[in-house]
């Protein structure tokens, strides 16, 4: 039997994701990753988890083990509706859809405005999942590029004289892979083409949360109700996989009325609702009050890791590469100050103990070979200074 003959077109190209693969590796012995944007499970709150897991149970096992709504639980949908009001988001419960971590938002929107060929607009670098969700919605991602203020929302408007497109991505704080944020001015510059230019803003926010200062950067959908008065170009994703824990797989996003009710009929028939059980959990943790010190505890963890990690790669490979330092996030995105190829470098470092991930993966066109993502949320800072060292020694 021809298998391949059997598969639909858009799926013959697409290829696995990098860093999935790479984590195969980093699970081998002797071997330490500073890949995967994986959160540390020592800053897990298992006392608060194991307290709403058991109020779960106990108090309302009926919702927690029965199916519920395609749009999720009101309850959770309310307390997501309180906790977005802290970051300066303002929604309704009924401007919510509860998903499968925020990963499958992006899927559902995608599926839900891309027709085959419609131009997406993504930053290089991007998010390397996002480019896997635009390209199984068949739609032309185009980019523009970033520097130290994020997205240069100049060169887009350039595009915009010549070409229309259905939507714009954008990771505004701290993104994947660079750690990077959106400058204010470059926030309501976005905000503003949209509206001129009638195209959509997915905003993907897993690592706002994850600041090392106190400044909170506003939201482009904050933005967008201060400036316009309305957010009907703006869609906010975010996912409590970064700020508690991603094995319970639930995120949400925050759409116009007519966007959710056809979002809601794609979710239906994937997979009818997020875990009830995950919902149930996570609505009686927020009702424990206790996500806001968990919050602070990760922020401070990820800055001395951050810091840690900056530091060591300044002293054993300053001499080679240069770095941005990430106000946030959990992220150092490293560039070689000579033509150098990552990717190939990868297997040098595999030999010697160490892996990360080749910034190649992260650009929809022209890749720059030269760079590199390091992520120090999960490793030890004894691990962190001999994962550096075997770098260095991999040169």
């Amino acid at each position: 039997m021809n298998a391949e003959g059997l598969l639909a077109q858009r799926i013959i190209n697409v290829k696995s994701s990098a860093i999935r693969e790479l984590l195969k590796q980093s699970k081998m012995p002797g071997v330490i990753s500073l890949a995967g944007g994986i959160p540390s499970d020592a800053l897990f709150d298992f006392e608060g988890l194991s307290i709403a897991t058991r109020q779960a149970i106990d108090e309302q096992p009926k919702s927690a083990f029965q199916y519920g709504l395609t749009e999720g639980s009101p309850l959770l949908r309310e307390r997501i509706c309180t906790l977005c009001a802290e970051r300066g988001v303002q929604a309704r419960p009924e401007d919510v859809m509860v998903t499968a971590g925020s990963q499958q938002a992006l899927d559902l929107v995608m599926r839900t405005v891309v027709n085959p060929g419609d131009v997406f607009v993504v930053e290089s670098p991007t998010y390397l999942a996002a480019l896997q969700t635009l390209e199984l919605a068949e739609a032309t991602v185009m980019s523009v590029s970033s520097d130290s203020d994020g997205m240069v929302v100049d060169e887009l408007a350039e595009l915009l004289k010549t070409q229309r497109i259905k939507g714009v991505y954008v990771v505004p704080t701290f993104g994947n892979p660079s750690g990077l944020t959106l400058s204010a001015a470059r926030r309501e510059q976005l905000v503003r083409l949209a509206a001129e230019h009638n195209f959509l803003i997915i905003e993907d926010d897993p690592y706002g949360e994850l600041r090392f200062t106190e400044e909170r950067n506003a939201t482009l959908y904050q933005v967008a109700q201060r400036l316009l008065g309305h957010t009907d170009n703006v869609i906010y994703t975010s996912t409590f996989s970064k700020i508690l824990a991603p094995g319970l797989r639930l995120g949400w996003a925050i759409l116009p009325p007519l966007l959710l009710q056809k979002v809601a009929i794609i979710k239906q028939a994937a997979d009818l609702h997020a875990s009830a059980l995950s919902q149930s959990i996570v609505e009686c943790y927020l009702g424990l009050g206790r996500l806001p010190a968990q919050i602070d505890t990760i922020r401070r963890a990820y800055q001395q890791k951050g810091e840690l990690l900056a530091e060591l790669v300044r002293s054993e490979l300053g001499e080679v590469i240069d770095f941005d330092m990430p106000k946030g996030g959990m992220f150092l995105w490293a560039r070689f100050r000579q033509p150098f190829n990552a990717t190939e470098w990868l297997n040098a470092t595999l030999a010697n103990g160490v892996v990360f991930v080749p910034g190649e993966y992260f650009f929809a066109n022209r890749p720059d070979r030269s760079t590199f993502r390091l992520s120090f949320a999960t490793a030890s800072e004894q691990e962190m200074q001999e994962a550096v060292a075997r770098l260095r020694r991999s040169l």
